[in-house]
């Protein structure tokens, strides 16, 4: 027997409290994940979002987080440097520890508002995508955009312009390694900036040693240099209602345009013609356009007048490139929509057109139930 026995009691004693406190959080884990497995089963398949759009929309919010995320470590390495920090300017420059899983682990982006937007904006990408490229009459004549850009009217051409710019920056650089800007509306920007600074903060402060006033100071300087620099106008949507609004299409040009502007790829233009036409919002004309059953729609279209070949025309664009939309089922419903008048129509999306929030108020009270 050898006397050189090694005494491993001491360390299976020191490790077992961890060992437990392993296994009670793998038992939390593991009943966390059955109630979530419970919830997803039953969750009706239009309610469910299908894999691509999990993966596009996964892809996008790590997108997003990364290029503000980038933005304010830039800044705020900078400003220290400025003021003499070379060791924490450093410091929040190394890429290594992300606020990527940090963000996405903390809950913050289940932000029901930051969620209903991005989930939008993927499925409004996804549908342009796939719609039908409709080959025009004229082979030489170009887009219903690229026309507009030598109007002579310098609002419309400046409206199209701006348009065909901000197409670019939503797209961005395939080679960069971040997007151009979030192109997100003002005050969900605003939030993610503030959230990713707060990360960084967390990751970043165990360098800081006795200097954590310099870095905060910095980090929230260079959150409101981010800010400052953004402007809520150069957003896609935004160009696209301005666009929408200088062009202000007639009942008789209208049908022609938005069959234009799905032929053409530009969803966002469609639904801006939509919400113009409308007088709403460019995001509840985008709810109404991505909604599978589209009920809404045919009553949107009906009330602009909008006639059987200008409805089938955007029906089954929608439906090809939409696989939620059941063609057959529009076809079948075709005369059904027709035959409803457009007063009645009007008078059908008359709530649509009420303030928004008072619209918000009457739908919160409604789920509460009748009255006591």
């Amino acid at each position: 027997m050898s006397d050189n026995s090694v005494d491993i009691t001491h360390g299976a004693t020191s490790g077992a409290p961890e060992l437990l406190a392993r296994a009670a959080a793998a038992e939390t884990r593991a009943h966390d994940g059955l109630a979530v497995a419970i919830d997803d089963f039953f969750l009706p398949d239009e309610a469910r979002l299908d894999e691509r759009t999990r993966a596009s929309l996964s892809l996008l919010l790590r997108a997003l987080v990364e290029t503000v995320e980038a933005e304010i470590r830039e800044n705020g390495a900078r400003l220290l440097s400025e003021r003499g920090e070379a060791r924490l300017s450093t410091a929040i420059l190394r890429t290594e520890a992300s606020v990527c899983n940090r963000l996405f682990d903390s809950g913050l982006l289940r932000d029901p508002a930051l969620m209903t937007e991005l989930i939008a904006r993927v499925r409004q990408d996804a549908i342009a995508a796939a719609l039908p490229l409709n080959a025009p009459d004229n082979p030489e004549r170009p887009s219903l955009v690229n026309r507009f850009v030598q109007h002579p009217d310098r609002a419309l051409a400046s409206g199209a312009m701006a348009v065909l710019i901000a197409e670019s920056r939503r797209r961005g650089d395939p080679d960069a390694e971040h997007l151009t800007q979030t192109d997100l509306p003002a005050e969900l920007h605003c939030r993610l900036v503030w959230w990713v600074a707060a990360a960084l903060r967390e990751r970043v402060g165990e360098a800081a040693d006795g200097a954590l006033p310099l870095l905060d100071r910095a980090l929230s300087d260079a959150a409101q240099r981010s800010l400052a620099a953004y402007d809520e106008g150069d957003r896609l949507e935004g160009a696209a209602m301005r666009f929408a609004a200088a062009i202000d299409a007639q009942p008789d040009e209208l049908p022609r345009m938005l069959v234009e502007a799905l032929g053409d790829r530009r969803i966002v233009l469609f639904i801006a013609l939509l919400a113009h036409a409308l007088g709403v919002s460019y995001s509840l004309a985008r709810e109404i356009v991505l909604e599978s059953g589209a009920e809404r729609l045919w009553l949107a279209l009906r009330a602009l007048d909008l006639g059987r070949e200008a409805i089938a025309h955007i029906g089954f664009a929608l439906c090809e490139a939409d696989p939620r939309r059941d063609v057959e089922r529009f076809a079948d419903r075709l005369d059904a929509i027709l035959a409803i008048s457009s007063d009645d129509a009007r008078n059908a999306i008359a709530p649509l057109r009420l303030d928004p929030d008072y619209r918000t108020a009457l739908l919160a009270l409604a789920r509460t139930g009748g009255a006591a």
